[in-house]
This record gives C-alpha cells, sequence and structure tokens, in this order.
C-alpha cells in the first residue's frame, strides 16, 4: 500500500512548515492570544542571543588571561 502524499513527497514538508510558521505567526500577532512583548519570540531570541555573546566574551577573556600569565610565566 502506497504511502498518501497530499501534494508530493517533496512539496509536503514544506506545506508543513509554511502551515506551522504561519500559525505561529498568527498565535503572536492575534489580539487575543498575543503573548506580553518581553515573552514574543523575538524578544526571547534576542535576549538569548546577548547571553551567549556575554558568555562567550567572558570565556574569551579567561582564555586571554590565562595565555597572559602563563607567558609571563615562561617570560
Amino acid at each position: 500500500m502506497p504511502t498518501p502524499v497530499l501534494l508530493s513527497r517533496g512539496l509536503d514538508p514544506v506545506l508543513g512548515i509554511f502551515t506551522g510558521c504561519f500559525a505561529y505567526y498568527l498565535h503572536e500577532t492575534h489580539p487575543r492570544t498575543a503573548p506580553p512583548p518581553d515573552k514574543q519570540l523575538a524578544a526571547l531570541v534576542q535576549w538569548k542571543w546577548a547571553k551567549w555573546k556575554r558568555e562567550r566574551e567572558e570565556k574569551l577573556d579567561a582564555l586571554e588571561r590565562e595565555a597572559e600569565t602563563s607567558s609571563r610565566v615562561v617570560g
């Protein structure tokens, strides 16, 4: 028995992703279901990106300090 296909094997996943993204957009922009501005996806992504950048900078600074201290010991 062949698997059921709505449009085609290649187009069905694209249709599914589009439908999901469109539904999420409608959920976030509809006045009745819209989350508060600080809980919307764009704000959460910006927060996560800033957190990642801050942690990365701290890690790079720590590595740089470690390299400076090790070069003082050797030199």
